[in-house]
């Protein structure tokens, strides 16, 4: 991994990251979440919350994983959110074109350049400022093999250095650009900034696409506002 090729494309693939028994432990964790999830939803596109589990705060603290957020944000970065995504036949979405834009906090305190309220799973996220977005990774594990045919991501290399778009400016925008697919490898990891237009299409294979995606930062918020977990 470079660290120029993040500040240059706004993502890059690492492969190899997770050994053969870490994958089977992890995918073991998520079985047991997963299953829960489609007790109360029936399906599950995404579920939330995942730093409340101590396997992946162990995870998120990890000298694998700090081995590849340090030398980008430095060695005061933290995990903030954490999200489990799977595609199944039973669970295939789509996601349109769009920059992750929402960071998770504690409580809705009404801050200046903080908007877009809103509440997921139960808990509250609002829209910073680009500059705190700017100092954020994501960092994304895969328990599969992904590629084209089970809903790899999409990317427009650079665009993370574009600024913040909305929705319909954005979806106008993307024509214009050629997009790339990422593959990752079983046990790979894609970094990538929050700022970088990504999307994804329904899986056409009946495999898993299973993710642990988390979220680090290094940027501090202001008055009374704190991030919901700082891992």
């Amino acid at each position: 991994m470079s660290v120029l090729e993040i500040e240059q494309l706004g993502f890059a693939v690492v492969p190899g990251v997770l050994g053969d028994a870490q994958i089977e432990i992890l995918r073991e964790f998520c079985a047991r979440i997963e299953s829960a999830g489609v007790s109360r939803r029936q399906s599950v596109f995404a579920i939330r919350g995942l730093l409340d589990f101590s396997e992946i705060q162990d995870l998120a603290r990890s000298a694998e994983i700090r081995a590849l957020v340090t030398p980008i944000l430095g060695e005061a970065a933290f995990c903030v959110r954490g999200i489990f995504f799977d595609k199944t036949p039973d669970a295939n979405w789509k996601v349109v074109w769009h920059q992750d834009l929402a960071v998770a906090v504690e409580r809705r305190i009404e801050t200046p350049r903080f908007g877009a309220w809103s509440e997921k799973a139960g808990v509250i996220h609002v829209q910073p400022p680009v500059e705190i977005l700017e100092q954020m990774l994501t960092v994304r594990l895969h328990l599969d093999v992904c590629d084209a045919e089970n809903g790899a991501l999409r990317v427009v290399r650079g665009s993370h250095g574009w600024g913040k778009r909305e929705s319909l400016e954005l979806a106008r925008e993307v024509p214009g650009h050629p997009a790339q697919t990422v593959a990752v490898s079983l046990g790979g990891v894609m970094l990538m900034r929050p700022l970088l237009w990504h999307a994804s299409s329904p899986s056409q294979s009946p495999k898993h696409r299973r993710v642990i995606h988390l979220e680090f930062a290094n940027a501090n918020l202001p008055e009374k506002l704190r991030w919901k977990w700082k891992i």
